[in-house]
Parts: structure tokens; C-alpha cells; sequence
């Protein structure tokens, strides 16, 4: 028989085998159905649930989630998701019942925006960027009781693809951050495949319990929103004007790196840079972000050596994530959290953004539309605008009949001193903070002019005039990336 000491010098007590030292097996994590994944995270009234928008307009689960907490007559819950979309016009109704009374998300769009900015909720929605999203689950500042993750594949076990089944995804950048912190992790899959699950893109270690459910979601919705550039004359006047300047500036040579927005005008952007790439025989090192299908096919063309994607747009995305490895999926803390000490938003030396508004500080409103209704949010908007070496804004002078420059945006969404360059069809606006970058373009021939002069000529085209900010209570929190606020959204209407 073996005699231990109580102790050891230089290592201290020991602490000794009191039963059996084989435990017994868990051979699966799979339980009967959702219900019964409700009854082990033992949710209760009040608890935070998140979701993620891998399938973006396309999801399913946070609709089915929710009908079954509303079905046991829970109340008070948060929804932490990361983005809500017109498909999720159901929670509408669980808001009105008092089964839904708190708010988060980075993007929202459609019936649900619509609702909060008319005053539905009763308390404030946050809105976060990407990075600030992770960065607040990462320091516990947003505690999540139960992660549901859309599976497009999972094993019984819980490892989880996104490369394979009806509803492949492609990336899931942005489960990955919630499974690391939830207390409680589920797999809702439409596909159960034979242990071990291929291409595993969340590991069994992250999760708690998976169900089958006959559908997760819509595929088909995954590219919701403009992925191809556009093709309008002023569209891609703007985009070529844009490229021009990238490449003036002195940033397109080899190992540039690249993101865009998924607009026509930043696609057409980006089409023109790599023209030019080819031209000048420049290999990029890597394009980041939501990844399109005209990404991939600039990776295919050699322009760059990688892709970096939190999020495929559109189906062939999701392709080319399943067969090369050269697209590489990164979490939404890696691609945009500020406490990362080397986000990859940091090493972008180039963004093109879109804007709803700006302002003649360079300011600008992703958030709401001209009389306040809430379309969106931040996103990675101001995450890759602080981190980009060089963050380019290309916009018409008016949309809809309303003036795009603004005396003040509606919505502060990203602030004006992280924006370089506003590419309009009237002329280029160079921030003041950046006098050398406008010398560099002046002297490569292009039509540099002041914010002020684009002001005028977008108040002279348009049409309509620009509704004041309503003075209801707030209804929204804008939240920069560190946590710090930017701006509220207030109820339209009275009361």
C-alpha cells in the first residue's frame, strides 16, 4: 500500500484521490428536444439570451428560442443579439407581451427598429460595435445566462461546423466570442451528423447540450443587403474616384491590407483598387471582415494572400470558406475588440465605409434615417474606422430626396476624428487632422474641396429637409467600442 505524506516542501498539501478515479461517461450531450435544453439551463424570468446572425436575415432560431420561452410565460428577458434583421419581426410581439423587456445588439434592422424607435420597449436598447460587443462579454460587462447557437451541422457531442448541412454558414465569428463566457452554451441543429463532426469550427469543450430541430434558417437569406458592386454611372464614378485617392495616398503597395462594407459603392470601390493592384503588380497581404463573393474572387485572382472573415455575405463565401484554407475564419474579439491589444481591425491599412449621414465634422450615422427611425448600428462601422491606417467614407450628396451632409448627424455613430476621407460625386473632403494626405492628393490631380463646399451643393440637391431630432425619452444607448457613449435615440412621436 502506498503511504503519501500530508504535505511536501516546495509544493504543499497534497490533495488526495477520495473516490473513483475513472468517471463515469457521458456519452452524449443531446437531449430530446428544446424544451428540454430550457429545462437544463433552467432559465428563469429576467435572464440575458444571446443569438448570432451567421444566417443574418436568413435565422430561424432566435424566433423558435423565443416562442418556446414566451410559451412557459417567462417575462422580463434580454435579448443579447448580435444583429436583428426584418426576419425577426416576431419579437415585435414578445416585446408587446412583457416577455422580451431589455434590448442589445450591434445592428438593427427592420420591424424591430422600427418598434423601439417608436417608444415599444421600456428600457433603453444598447446599441454596441462588434469589438465592443466582445469586449464587453470578455470583462463581464454583458453576462450571458444562455448562448443559443444556430448549428448548420453538429455532432451529439456538440461539435459544431459551419461548412457542411442545408444551412452551412460558412464562419461563425460570432458565436465563437458568447461560447467562451455563457454560462450555458446550446446547439440548436438542423443537421445531427456521426461523432466526430467534420471541419469543427466550435469544439465540444464550448458546449453544454445540442438539439434537433427540423429547421434553423434560410440560407438563401445569408445575402441580404448589396454583395456586388454597383454599376450605376455615378456608382462607380464615386468607387473609381475612391480608388484613386487609396492609391495616391501612398498605402496601396505590397502587403496592403483591406476591408470594405458590403454596399454597391464600396464593392465598386474595391473592384477599382484592384484594378489598380493588378496594374501595378501589388499582392495584397490579406482582406478582412464580412467576406463576399467578389472578395474571393480577388483571392482567387492573387491579389491577396488571405481572407480574414467574422461573417460570410453571400453563398459563394460560404463556399470558398469550406475548400480553402487560405479564408480563415477569426472571432468577433480578434477581428474588432479594443482590449485585444492587436485587433485585426489594427492592421487594416485601408476600410471603406458607407454613411446614412455625416456631418461637416466628419461625423457619422449609420444608426438612424433622417427623422430618427432606427436601420442599423454600428457593427464593425467604428471598429474599423479607429483601427484602419486610412478609413475612407464614399457616399451620394443626397438619398431619398434628403441631403447626406448635415450641420449635425442624427445618430453619432462613428466619430469624425477616426474618418480621413468623405469620395463623393462632387469631390473628395480630406479631414483637417490629415493636411498631408490631402497635399498627396491634390498633387496626384484630384478634386479636393472642402466639407463646407459639399454641404452647400448637398443642401442645393435636395429635396426634402432635414427632419430635427425628436425630443422623446430615450429609446436607444449608442455605445462607442471602449464602453463610452456617443449618442442616444430618442422616441418619435409624442409621449
Amino acid at each position: 500500500m502506498i503511504v503519501l505524506p500530508r504535505e511536501i516542501d516546495g509544493y504543499g498539501p497534497l490533495k488526495l484521490p477520495t473516490g473513483r478515479l475513472r468517471p463515469a461517461r457521458r456519452p452524449s450531450k443531446l437531449l430530446a428536444d428544446l424544451d428540454a435544453a430550457l429545462d437544463a439551463c433552467e432559465i428563469r424570468d429576467g435572464a440575458t439570451v444571446s443569438f448570432h446572425h451567421h444566417l443574418r436575415n436568413g435565422d430561424g432560431v432566435l424566433n423558435l428560442v423565443l416562442d418556446r420561452l414566451a410559451a412557459r410565460g417567462l417575462k422580463g428577458l434580454h435579448v443579447a443579439a448580435t444583429s436583428i434583421f426584418p426576419v425577426h419581426a416576431s419579437l415585435v410581439g414578445h416585446i408587446r407581451s412583457g416577455t422580451v423587456t431589455r434590448l442589445s445588439a450591434n445592428f438593427i434592422s427592420g420591424p424591430v427598429g422600427e418598434a423601439v424607435s417608436h417608444g415599444l420597449l421600456p428600457h433603453p436598447v444598447i446599441l454596441r460595435t462588434h469589438g465592443g460587443r466582445a469586449r464587453a462579454l470578455d470583462q463581464g460587462e454583458l453576462r450571458v445566462d444562455v448562448a443559443f447557437v444556430a448549428a448548420p451541422a453538429a455532432d451529439d457531442m456538440g461539435n459544431i461546423s459551419g461548412r457542411i448541412g442545408p444551412t452551412a454558414c460558412g464562419t461563425l465569428g460570432y458565436p465563437l466570442t458568447d461560447v467562451e463566457v455563457a454560462q450555458h452554451v446550446v446547439a440548436v441543429t438542423d443537421t445531427l451528423v456521426p461523432f466526430p463532426a467534420p471541419s469543427i469550427d466550435i469544439p465540444q469543450g464550448k458546449v453544454d447540450y445540442v438539439v434537433a430541430v427540423s429547421s434553423i434558417g434560410n440560407p438563401g437569406g445569408i445575402a441580404s443587403g448589396t454583395t456586388r458592386p454597383a454599376s450605376d454611372s455615378v456608382s462607380t464614378g464615386i468607387g473609381n474616384t475612391a480608388a484613386a485617392a487609396i492609391a495616391a495616398s501612398g498605402v496601396l503597395v505590397d502587403g496592403f491590407s483591406f476591408q470594405t462594407g458590403a454596399g454597391g459603392v464600396s464593392l465598386a470601390t474595391a473592384d477599382a483598387v484592384g484594378q489598380i493592384m493588378a496594374e501595378r503588380g501589388v499582392t495584397g497581404s490579406f482582406a478582412a471582415g464580412g467576406i463576399t463573393g467578389f472578395h474571393v474572387r480577388m483571392l482567387r485572382d492573387g491579389l491577396f494572400r488571405g481572407l480574414m472573415d467574422v461573417q460570410c455575405f453571400d453563398l459563394e463565401a460560404v463556399e470558398s470558406y469550406k475548400s480553402d484554407p487560405r479564408h480563415q475564419m477569426m472571432s468577433a474579439a480578434t477581428y474588432a475588440g479594443p482590449h485585444m491589444g492587436g485587433a485585426v481591425v489594427d492592421r487594416v491599412d485601408t476600410v471603406v465605409l458607407g454613411a446614412a449621414e455625416f456631418d461637416l465634422s466628419f461625423n457619422v450615422n449609420v444608426t438612424t434615417k433622417a427623422g430618427g427611425i432606427i436601420i442599423g448600428g454600428s457593427g464593425g462601422h467604428a471598429d474599423t474606422a479607429a483601427g484602419a491606417s486610412l478609413t475612407v467614407v464614399t457616399t451620394r450628396l443626397t438619398a431619398s430626396g434628403y441631403a447626406k451632409i448635415v450641420p449635425e448627424v442624427g445618430t453619432l455613430t462613428t466619430p469624425g476624428s477616426t474618418v480621413d476621407l468623405v469620395v463623393t460625386e462632387e469631390g473628395i473632403a480630406v479631414n483637417p487632422l490629415r493636411p498631408e494626405l490631402a497635399e498627396r492628393l491634390r498633387a496626384a490631380g484630384l478634386n479636393v474641396t472642402g466639407i463646407e463646399t459639399l454641404f452647400d451643393k448637398a443642401q442645393g440637391l435636395a429635396k426634402v429637409p432635414t427632419p430635427p431630432r425628436s425630443q422623446g425619452r430615450v429609446v436607444a444607448v449608442s455605445e462607442y467600442r471602449d464602453g463610452s457613449v456617443t449618442d442616444v435615440v430618442r422616441k418619435i412621436g409624442a409621449g
